[in-house]
């Protein structure tokens, strides 16, 4: 499992081994697992606040019961295997800060979060898959959305020092754990940083590069672009062994999107349109000569079968297009209840089926900011949309502007919150055995294969 041989390292333009094989990594990102998202799991809010409800509701040791053997049937060597069995290489592991550290006490790391890192990069070698380490979830809120576990609309981390130093210090006790394992590709500082004034990401970066270069100068460094990894401003000449990393969510594949090709949201979309737009994010890499490796992309499905044919046909031509220009990839995401998953929870497991009041409230009222649509609460929005263009025409918030500022302190925060509540409540009475059975659900063998888009995936394989 330790053979040196298969280390990747930049090689030009792309990446390869030590022995000078090329490798164009193509995988899945494990989205929901030591980083919850609401969409992927199906609570309303962020992780922070369902834990928190659940503990309320359970009491420590039934939600515990939950969460820890969650943590363990997630993702397995069944997992892995799957997924080398498809063909293939690799699997992002997003984290979350706080099975590392606690706010209560900054800077004294934990061995469970590292236990956890372990297992899954070990069932991944074991199969044959490389991974990269991605902090999804950084101290201080690294961006302004669920994500990130921010339960605000700001960004904190990029204007406290003490929030940038604890991730240093993370990263070197990670770069020191896995700096001798060739399996782990490489490390993934900052999922979608946003910082808004874009002053503090580029001395940060160089301050982080170095530290992690400190402890390990031979893993590569995945560098994620500001504004949720689609711009690269803050970079001058590329540092060694590095990739600068691109998100490229289609616009023809959002939950809201139209007919493709057709439109969406008022811009015509077809398989040049998305092109172009790969092309206009990833010029950084293209200018430099350095990899492109999309670090997230996919649609959203439906479960209706023509606006899910249409996100088939989406996924099929961005693939192509990672094919002409070598671009390795990163499917978000792996496993969910059904929005996006590769394989997901039964629609009829226990699971769903206790949480589906939640969930047609979560749909009719748009909470969920990725997968929601928002016609059920256009009779709240509108007034204030308009209010706001009215009133402050030149107010253009980063980093999506006025209508997605709105809609995250609306639907995402205001209409969320309290709901989360609401999801704990589906769960009230149950016993320790009960909420491990529910965790359950999301294990493999329980799972359902989404197989059309399993075959798209296997055509670029």
């Amino acid at each position: 499992m330790h053979d040196e041989s298969v280390m990747i390292r930049v090689d030009g333009d792309h990446l390869a081994t030590a022995a000078g094989v090329p490798v164009r990594l193509r995988g899945v990102g494990l989205g929901g697992w030591m980083n919850m998202e609401n969409f992927i799991t199906g609570y309303p809010s962020t992780e922070e606040l369902q834990r928190k409800a659940m503990r309320s509701v359970l009491g420590p040791e039934v939600a515990d019961a939950f969460f820890d053997r969650f943590l363990e049937v997630f993702f397995t060597d069944e997992d892995a295997r799957f997924l080398a069995e498809r063909g293939m290489n690799s699997v992002r592991l997003p984290f979350h800060y706080r099975h590392f550290e606690d706010d209560a006490r900054p800077l004294e790391l934990k061995e469970e979060g590292f236990r956890l890192l372990d297992r899954a990069i070990d069932a991944c070698a074991r199969n044959g898959l490389y991974t990269v380490l991605d902090l999804h979830a950084a101290p201080g809120f690294h961006n302004q959305r669920w994500h990130s576990d921010n339960p605000t609309h700001r960004s904190f981390f990029w204007t406290h020092r003490h929030f940038q130093d604890r991730v240093v210090h993370l990263w070197e006790a990670l770069a020191d754990r896995y700096k001798d394992n060739p399996w782990v590709a490489g490390y993934n500082p900052l999922n979608e940083p946003a910082d808004s004034d874009g002053e503090a990401i580029g001395p940060f970066y160089e301050r982080l590069h170095k530290a992690i270069r400190a402890v390990d100068p031979h893993h590569v460094i995945f560098l994620d672009g500001n504004r949720h990894a689609t711009e690269f401003d803050a970079f001058a000449d590329p540092w060694e062994n590095t990739v600068y990393t691109v998100h490229d969510y289609a616009l023809a594949g959002f939950a809201d999107s139209g007919d493709y090709p057709g439109t969406s949201r008022g811009q015509y979309v077809d398989r040049d349109y998305i092109e172009q737009r790969f092309l206009q994010r990833s010029e950084y890499m293209r200018r430099t000569g350095t990899p492109i490796w999309v670090g997230e992309f996919g649609p959203v499905y439906s479960g209706d079968p023509v606006r899910d044919d249409a996100r088939y046909r989406v996924l099929d031509d961005q693939l192509d297009i990672y094919d002409e220009h070598a671009a390795g990839w990163s499917l978000w995401t792996y496993k969910d209840i059904g929005l996006q998953g590769v394989v997901h929870a039964a629609p009829d497991s226990a699971y769903l089926q206790r949480i589906a009041p939640v969930l047609e409230k979560k749909a009719r009222l748009g909470v969920d900011v990725w997968g929601g649509v928002d016609t059920g609460v256009r009779h709240i929005l509108d007034p204030i949309e308009a209010t706001v263009a009215e009133e402050f025409p030149d107010f253009d918030p980063l980093p999506f502007g006025q209508q997605q500022w709105i809609h995250v302190l609306v639907r995402h925060i205001l209409l969320a919150e309290p709901m989360v509540h609401d999801f704990a409540r589906c769960f009230a009475g149950i016993d320790a055995e009960q909420a491990r059975a529910l965790a359950d659900c999301f294990a493999f063998g329980q799972s359902v294969v989404r197989t059309r888009l399993v075959e798209v995936l296997e055509k670029h394989l």
